[in-house]
């Protein structure tokens, strides 16, 4: 079995190249440079990451080595050279947003966990780790954060750590914990979206624009 360390940082690696696949690929949709789409891609990639680390009194991951910056410089590249062959596959973009999301989960609890939090702070740390990049990124394209919004996405987070918090519990090994929790988080977003499912819309008095 692989050393749960060397788990948990690739995992955090293919997070950071998803979510910035993610970030650049938006940024593209509103013609930004290649500047703006790199700053789009490593504010979802560190974001949720960075907030994290700050909360939970610990060295900033992306601080200790640059390969997370690397990481988003290949996904600029992609998103630049390879986009138009990736087009056809229209759903691809969604993909990538949702694997960066089920991924830095994972590693956001596994962290939390590390630094001797509870499972419940720990699960409430991968939502944030998973979810923030995403409300960074639509602020700076100036889009409605999609976690306030339509399909399931931050409770997708949530049903992931309770999964790999049963798998802790049970003694599974953190690789297979890790997958299946991936799997869980995934599934959820994806049939989510598939039929339509969301939370209850909170109903409230239209303001005028006297109030």
């Amino acid at each position: 079995m692989m050393n749960q360390d060397v788990i948990i940082k690739v995992i955090e690696l293919l997070g950071t190249f998803a979510f910035a696949i993610s970030g650049i690929r938006h940024a593209a949709a509103k013609h930004f440079d290649w500047f703006g789409g790199y700053v789009c891609g490593i504010a979802v990639a560190i974001g949720g990451g960075t907030i994290r680390d700050v909360i939970l009194d610990v060295p900033i991951f992306w601080m200790t080595t640059p390969i997370y910056m690397i990481c988003t410089a290949v996904a600029l590249l992609t998103v630049a050279f390879l986009s138009k062959w990736m087009e056809p596959l229209k759903n691809a973009w969604f993909v990538f947003d949702t694997f960066g999301l089920a991924l830095f989960t994972i590693a956001g609890i596994q962290r939390s966990l590390d630094a001797g939090q509870a499972f419940w702070v720990a699960i409430i740390m991968g939502c944030i780790t998973g979810a923030a990049g995403g409300v960074i990124r639509d602020v700076l394209l100036n889009n409605e954060p999609v976690i306030f919004h339509k399909e399931i996405y931050a409770m997708a987070c949530v049903v992931g750590g309770l999964a790999y918090w049963g798998g802790i519990e049970l003694g599974v090994p953190v690789g297979i914990t890790a997958v299946v929790s991936f799997v869980v988080t995934c599934l959820i977003r994806f049939l989510a979206v598939r039929y339509h499912i969301s939370l209850p819309i909170l109903q409230g008095e239209e303001k005028s624009d006297g109030d």
